[in-house]
């Protein structure tokens, strides 16, 4: 029996990075996972790799910034499952790295639409189908930004703020219908979007890239950067039946960077 068997989770981001491993950890803890994400191939993708490893994987393709996408999403994950038993709220862009008086209006609404109002959307109508269940978990992939914030990434930073302000509240308003809400807080994760962070700090500080590379890996005490599994592990965790009683929680995940 695997920590989620028999729940049904919705995933969002699914087509590569964080969201494509957390999709098949989830699914080798048996839940039945629908993988959304924009591209049609790399979801595809992803559920056909949880169904070669033997799990159930479905995948939808959703702008979670579009309320009709994402209306359409949940109601895919209602009609080949049943039920949503948990919601991750993984996609998101790293958005610019840029000073701030470059920092355009299209730049900060595009940010703030991708990282934080696909969280909002996706909860909204995620939350009857758990209400009518009886029970629910929500998980928010906010970001260490959000909490110490980092320089040159202000829509970035609000957005991830953002997603952990709307945890604290979602959690005591939906409290009452047996649903949990937590966010997860990771500092510097190794892979593609990190990659993207570090060429873009390196451009704006005119530093080497290796040497802001190193920077990034070495701010925490453990002096490494976090790896994708941590997050999936502890995202699985959360969604599960152990965590019945953690809710309205922000759990940082920064190899011992302080979280304020």
């Amino acid at each position: 029996m695997g920590l989620l068997s028999g729940k049904v989770a919705v995933i969002t981001g699914a087509s590569k990075g964080i969201g494509r491993l957390m999709s098949q950890h989830f699914a080798r803890e048996g839940a039945k996972v629908v993988c959304a994400a924009r591209s049609a191939e790399l979801v595809e993708e992803t559920a056909a790799l949880i169904t070669a490893d033997g799990g159930q994987g479905i995948a939808v393709v959703c702008d979670a910034s579009r309320e009709d996408d994402v209306r359409r999403l949940m109601e895919a994950a209602v009609g080949a499952f049943g039920r949503i038993d948990c919601l991750v709220n993984n996609a998101g862009d790293s958005g610019p790295t840029k000073p701030v008086q470059e920092y355009t209006t299209e730049d900060w609404f595009y940010t703030i639409n991708s990282c934080l109002t696909t969280s909002y959307l996706c909860i909204r109508f995620a939350v009857p189908a758990m209400i009518k269940a009886g029970r629910g978990a929500i998980v928010n992939i906010s970001s260490a930004a959000g909490r110490r914030g980092i320089p040159f990434r202000i829509g970035y930073c609000a957005a991830k703020a953002g997603q952990v302000g709307m945890t604290f509240g979602m959690a005591l308003e939906l409290g009452r219908h047996n649903i949990t809400v937590n966010a997860i807080a990771p500092a510097a994760v190794e892979g593609e979007r990190i990659d993207q962070v570090v060429a873009g700090q390196a451009r704006v500080l005119g530093r080497p890239l290796e040497a802001v590379r190193q920077t990034f890996a070495e701010q925490g005490a453990l002096k490494r950067m976090a790896k994708a599994e941590d997050v999936a592990s502890l995202a699985a965790f959360l969604c599960s039946d152990l965590a019945r009683n953690i809710s309205g929680q922000c759990i940082a995940i920064t190899a011992g960077v302080p979280a304020v």
